[in-house]
Order: C-alpha cells, then sequence, then structure tokens
C-alpha cells in the first residue's frame, strides 16, 4: 500500500491538525463510496499514525450508504455524494457535510481494444450507438448517462445494449463483458487490463462532489471529526490530485 509522503513542515502540520483527536484515540467506523478509496487508502495510514485511532471502514454504494443510514444504521463517519449528505442532514442522520473530492465522469475500454472518439457529445454518441456493449454504474455516473442517453433520443436504441454492474466497471470491462464502461475517473484509473479514453467532454461532462459528515449518533465523534479535518486538509490535497479528483 502507497504511504502519503510528507516533508517535516507537512508531518508537523498535521500532528498539529490532530492534537485533539490524539488524546481521545480509539476505533473509528466510516462508512464511504469506493470513489474516494484510492485516496482515502493512502491517507488513512498517517491519520492513524499521528492520532492512534484505528479506522475500521466499509465500501459500500452511494444508494446503499443512503438507504442504510435512512434506516437507522450507525457509524462514525459517511463519506458520500454531497447531495447525498445534504439529505442526511435534513433527516437529522449527519451533521452538515464538509466537502473532500470532486471529480468528472471518465470511460473506459479493454486493453488492446480500438479507442472510440469520445472528444464531444456527438462523438461519444456515434461511439455508444455503434458500440455492443455498454456498462453503466448503478451509482451517481451511471444515473446521469441514463438521462444524458434520454435526452439524446437514443435510450431506447441503447437499452439492449446496457449492462447495470455494481462494483468497479473497469473489472466488467477488463473481463471483456462491456466494450465500453462508464464511472467517476478515481475508480477508473487504478483498474488494470483496460485503456482509460479520458473523461467526458466538456459539453457533457457532470462533476460530482464527494463529502463526509460525522453520524449524529457516533460513538467516536471526536476521533471522525479529527479523521475528516485530515481528509479535508490542504495535506491531503496532493493524493487526491493523484488519484484523479480535485480537493474540496
Amino acid at each position: 500500500m502507497r504511504m502519503v509522503q510528507t516533508g517535516a513542515a507537512a508531518l508537523l502540520s498535521l500532528c498539529a491538525l490532530l492534537l485533539a483527536g490524539a488524546s481521545e484515540a480509539g476505533e473509528i467506523i466510516v462508512m464511504s463510496t469506493v470513489a474516494v478509496k484510492e485516496a482515502y487508502i493512502e491517507l488513512v495510514p498517517a491519520f492513524e499514525r499521528a492520532t492512534e485511532n484505528k479506522v475500521v471502514t466499509m465500501w459500500v454504494g452511494t444508494g446503499s450508504i443512503i438507504d442504510r443510514i435512512k434506516r437507522g444504521e450507525t457509524v462514525d463517519l459517511v463519506i458520500v455524494t454531497a447531495s447525498g449528505i445534504d439529505e442526511l442532514n435534513k433527516l437529522g442522520r449527519l451533521a452538515p457535510g464538509v466537502p473532500m473530492a470532486k471529480s468528472g465522469v471518465g470511460a473506459a475500454v479493454r486493453a488492446g481494444a480500438p479507442r472510440p472518439d469520445i472528444s464531444s457529445g456527438e462523438a461519444l454518441k456515434r461511439a455508444l450507438l455503434a458500440s455492443k456493449s455498454i456498462a453503466l454504474s448503478p451509482g451517481p455516473s451511471g444515473v446521469y448517462l441514463s438521462s444524458l442517453f434520454a435526452k439524446w433520443g437514443i435510450a431506447d436504441e441503447l437499452k439492449p445494449k446496457i449492462k447495470q454492474a455494481t462494483g468497479l466497471i473497469g473489472d466488467v470491462v477488463a473481463r471483456g463483458d462491456a466494450e465500453i464502461g462508464f464511472q467517476q475517473v478515481s475508480e477508473l484509473l487504478p483498474i488494470k487490463g483496460i485503456t482509460y479514453l479520458g473523461p467526458l467532454s466538456d459539453d457533457i461532462q457532470l462533476i460530482t462532489v464527494f463529502s463526509g459528515a460525522v453520524h449524529n449518533q457516533a460513538k467516536n465523534p471526536t476521533g471522525a471529526s479529527s479523521l475528516l479535518k485530515f481528509l479535508t486538509s490542504p495535506d491531503s490535497a496532493p493524493a487526491i490530485r493523484k488519484s484523479g479528483m480535485e480537493a474540496g
């Protein structure tokens, strides 16, 4: 596992930032979207070393996170779309959210396959109409693309080609189960066996903000607040950018 590389000044800043949480070290239970996983797994070990907290993470789809918290499941920290955090905050489940990262939607094909043109909305439309199969996530990217296909008037034509898949769309494409797939850029970049085509063009791109919020019934609210403060701090921005997202 890659570890955060920091200079002495950044490490001192980090320790000062987390000093309050270190005095009440314990276990922090996190329920998080996979979209932030690459940056998160790089950052959390540094947090654990600095605070002596132990972070236990459940990786869950966006829709499932919202449903489980609505049904009363309790964790310390939730990381999901900003809209999901706002919805759960209005229901009294979570504290107000803090933006962590922003991500666009990207596309990929199987490694070695021809690279379709996705340089514009019109180019992507032609590529999709010519494709044999399309993998979409049930998360924000898939919901958005389904609405885009309807807007373009090609939803019925594409429907027989679409494979709705949970988990990582890159794995579906790498296995050859779909010719082209779409998901958050940060979820495609780490996958082996695919060719990342790039983000959707600016004329059709959707930027999703992912935020964190402490659960109102958290068993370790101090630790959860400290972890969220670290994940949204300037020291965490390089790891977030490296994963294909933008901080905040």
